[in-house]
């Protein structure tokens, strides 16, 4: 007798559902940027859709999958968008092809966020709640002061740095200040399109998917249901926050390094903890702990205030009713959440009568 065909697990088929929304939305786009040529608003959207949805893909790993409330993302934005776009002008004679410089500077951005991620993450972990944010939140602030502070300069002897300005800097005839202290950077090269963002999405997305539904995964959200019932099965919750918070400013490195390569001129304005919020806003309103709702919500509540610029006496009525309507769509993800929660019980189990066997 043959057997029938082994049915597709539920977050395999969910994951699967996701990645093909996300190719069929792509193909669309394409196909109606392709016969079209006069939606110049409708393109100028797309960038930063791709942005702000790896935004709240990773900022979602942190507050829906680990559980904490962190409000420095944009911190970790602008530290990546400043080291990309700084590298991409540095070396934007030496190294001809624009692909190959644009992918090191993403490399560069992202991990140098990663890395910020790590040091930051090590004393601020141990917090919670709104410690936690607040301290978080003081982080992006400083970040950004630093940054309009800086002024750096390159020249034959190598680069100079100062806080005070580029007079300070003392450069050659043939230097070049790079970072202008409040005016930021300018002349970065345009590498982003709608493409590569789509691309960075889709990994963005792929990685927190395998996370999430991987051991260490299910580690991350036994912490976050139940912190002194993980430790006691020994699970590491720093290791655990940690490996998370990084990928999360990881990704948003990345994000701002997308976003630095779309403008020619960067500067601080955008990376403040109004930016933070509304990225937090999208993963709340997508639902805590949703990838596919984060892509969602970041999408309409990006996009509808543009798309509703003509409608100036309505618009904001009609951007509060979409509000509403996502959140009552929330509150059908209780059950879910109920169902998580107990695979997050039996996980600790397993665990624990693991331990109990390795130690008869």
């Amino acid at each position: 007798m043959q057997k029938g065909k082994k049915a597709l697990k539920p977050t395999t088929k969910s994951n699967l559902i996701t990645y093909g929304m996300l190719i069929a939305a792509f193909i669309v786009v394409s196909i109606i940027c392709a016969t079209n040529d006069k939606m110049y608003q409708f393109k100028g959207m797309l960038v930063p859709l791709c942005i702000y949805s790896i935004m709240a893909v990773s900022l979602n790993l942190v507050v829906g999958i680990l559980g904490d409330l962190s409000l420095g993302h944009a911190g970790f934005m602008c530290i990546g968008a400043y080291v990309g776009a700084f590298f991409s002008v540095l070396l934007k004679d030496n190294i001809p092809l624009d692909w190959l410089r644009f992918v090191i500077s993403l490399v560069l951005g992202g991990v140098t966020a990663g890395i910020f991620g790590f040091l930051i993450g090590i004393p601020v972990l141990r917090l919670r709640g709104d410690y936690l944010a607040i301290v978080t939140l003081a982080f992006g602030e400083i970040i950004k002061n630093i940054v309009n502070l800086l002024y750096v300069g390159v020249d034959g002897s190598g680069l100079h740095v100062s806080i005070k300005s580029a007079s300070d800097l003392n450069l050659a005839e043939d230097g070049t200040v790079i970072v202008k202290g409040a005016l930021g950077i300018t002349g970065t090269p345009n590498d982003s399109n709608f493409t590569v963002g789509f691309v960075l999405l889709l990994i963005t997305v792929f990685v927190s998917l395998n996370l999430i539904n991987s051991r260490t995964g299910r580690a991350v959200k036994s912490i976050r249901d139940n912190r002194i019932a993980a430790e006691t099965v020994g699970i590491s919750v720093t290791r655990y926050k940690l490996i998370v918070f990084m990928i999360s400013a990881f990704f948003a490195g990345v994000a701002g390094v997308l976003y630095s390569h779309n403008l020619s001129s960067l500067n601080t304005s955008i990376f403040g903890y109004n930016t933070s919020i509304l990225v937090l806003v999208y993963v709340v309103l997508g639902g805590i702990g949703s990838t596919r709702g984060s892509i969602i919500a970041a999408v309409i509540l990006y996009a509808l205030p543009e798309m509703l610029r003509d409608l100036r006496d309505y618009r904001m009525l009609i951007y509060a009713v979409v509000l509403i309507l996502l959140m009552i769509v929330n509150n059908n993800e209780k059950f879910n959440l109920f169902k998580e929660k107990i695979s997050i019980t039996r996980f600790i189990q397993n665990r624990r009568n693991g331990m109990k066997g390795a130690k008869s």
